[in-house]
């Protein structure tokens, strides 16, 4: 291990991406997927070949077996440069990956994961609607068989990467409603089907990938794309508690981290070279508290999500763990950006410079895979706390 506490082969992973990032995600290049919300397909075709979407993916399958630590570990690298290909990877090695390995049919996994290790095949998560966030049970999207299809209804929304993926990996209701942990399904839903509408939303951040608004009017998908496959009907609660939201909280505190590291990087080579008074900035005592500060907070960051990516790898409970990981790297990554942007000035406020995109960026992540509101009810019941 080296001084991170990093295993030999995490090391050789974060060194290979920082050369990837360096040679194929260039500054100049990601500004300019942000500023025209382009999604660059080569890199992330260029990931696939390296084999890291298939991290997750089991080696039958063409995959390297499931490793998290190292899965968390690619996200953070790429976040720290483009969320752009961050996301999209998260979208192939986590939506699709983790996924498909965990509660998808044999059929399934047999046909799609290979596709996810060669060509990082991606899905988008469908699951929250105009009038359903963080109640996901009381999802109203129906689907209704007819043979054997269903037939679907309804709408989604914040439906990131769903113009880029080759499936939207939907929460459906198919029985009625009063009977509300029991009468759902996961569907594969293709976007180009006919009847689904994709309508973007402009959002602050997250450029790249694009968020969508989603409705589905009668479009039929055959039976076999319900997860698991026909016996996956009705068993859509239990496929999406098991392994997808708790690894998803260290999905976006790893993100968090990403963006958190950018900044505090990007803030202390700017405070060495940022002459005012005849001395670096760096040389004044408020200057040097702010960045000790960040140094310190973004530390405590990633000891904690490294600390829950290993207990999922170990699988030992880690609910708590993971929630109280995505609530404070969140939390704590927006202030350290922020910080940062301080030190910056008005540098920090212009485009012309990253800090700009990294504050855009980082607004979202307490809110992004249950809000910190949430993660705290979470943690408070997980811990047993008498209500």
């Amino acid at each position: 291990m080296n001084a991170a506490g990093e295993a030999e082969h995490l090391v050789l992973l974060r060194d290979t991406l920082r050369r990837f990032i360096e040679k194929e995600m260039p500054r100049d290049l990601v500004g300019k997927w942000d500023k025209e919300n382009i999604f660059p397909r080569d890199v992330h075709d260029k990931l696939a070949e390296l084999g890291l979407t298939g991290l997750t993916v089991p080696e039958e399958f063409g995959g390297s077996g499931r490793d998290i630590t190292a899965t968390i570990l690619v996200i953070e690298e790429l976040c720290s440069r483009s969320m752009a290909v961050g996301c999209a990877y998260i979208q192939s090695s986590c939506y699709a990956g983790l996924n498909l390995s965990e509660v998808a049919s044999d059929e399934q996994r047999a046909a799609l994961l290979p596709r996810v290790a060669s060509e990082g095949l991606m899905f988008a998560y469908g699951f929250t609607e105009p009038d359903v966030g963080a109640d996901l049970a009381s999802v109203r999207t129906s689907a209704v068989r007819e043979g054997d299809e269903l037939v679907i209804n309804g709408a989604k929304r914040f439906c990131s990467g769903a113009a880029i993926s080759e499936y939207i990996y939907a929460l459906v209701r198919t029985g009625p409603a009063e009977e509300k942990y029991r009468n759902l399904s996961l569907v594969l839903i293709p976007p180009d089907a006919p009847g689904v509408t994709l309508t973007p939303q402009d959002t602050m951040g997250l450029k790249g990938g694009g968020t969508f608004d989603v409705s589905f009017d009668d479009v039929r998908v055959p039976v076999s794309n319900v997860i698991g496959g026909e016996e996956g009907l009705g068993q859509g609660w239990a496929k999406l508690v098991g392994p997808g939201l708790d690894i998803e909280k260290i999905e976006v505190a790893a993100m968090a981290l990403g963006i958190a590291r950018g900044a505090v990087d990007d803030a202390w080579n700017y405070a060495q070279e940022r002459v005012q008074f005849g001395k670096p900035i760096c040389t004044i005592q408020s200057v040097r508290h702010m960045l000790a500060d960040v140094k310190t907070k973004f530390e405590a960051c990633r000891l904690m999500t490294y600390n829950a990516a290993a207990l999922v790898d170990a699988k030992e409970p880690a609910a708590a763990e993971t929630a109280m990981a995505k609530l404070f790297v969140c939390d704590t990554a927006r202030d350290i950006v922020l910080t940062c942007q301080q030190i910056m000035g008005a540098y920090g406020y212009v485009r012309d410079f990253d800090m700009e995109r990294y504050v855009r960026d980082i607004l979202v992540m307490p809110i992004l895979g249950g809000s910190s509101a949430i993660q705290r009810n979470n943690i408070a019941n997980l811990l047993k706390l008498p209500r």
